[in-house]
């Protein structure tokens, strides 16, 4: 694929970067470089390479769930402040304004 400055002007105006004349122009001959790089991997044999995710083994290090017992209503109210609860809820300060 050929780079010119108008896929260099349009990836800056889809990434809302705003280039000067010449980096429009150092960028499209750094662009064209890269591509050209990426174009050669297209020569490599890759017939005896096996897919892989990663090179690294991985393992699970999560341990497994294990059901317990939560908090009672009185534990989780424990340190509410003064008229910071009303019932079996939370009471707390309004964060969405509401809209007509």
């Amino acid at each position: 694929m050929a780079i010119d400055r108008s896929v260099v002007e349009k990836a800056a105006g889809l990434a809302r970067i705003s280039l000067e004349p010449d980096e429009v122009e150092r960028f499209t001959g750094q662009l064209s470089v890269v591509l050209q790089a990426v174009e050669r991997l297209k020569d490599v044999d890759t017939e005896k390479v096996s897919p892989t995710a990663s090179v690294l083994p991985v393992m699970n290090v999560l341990r497994e769930d294990v059901v317990r017992p939560g908090l009672s209503t009185e534990d989780a109210f424990a340190n509410v402040p003064s008229g910071g609860r009303d019932g079996e809820f939370f009471r707390v300060q309004h964060v969405l304004e509401e809209r007509p």
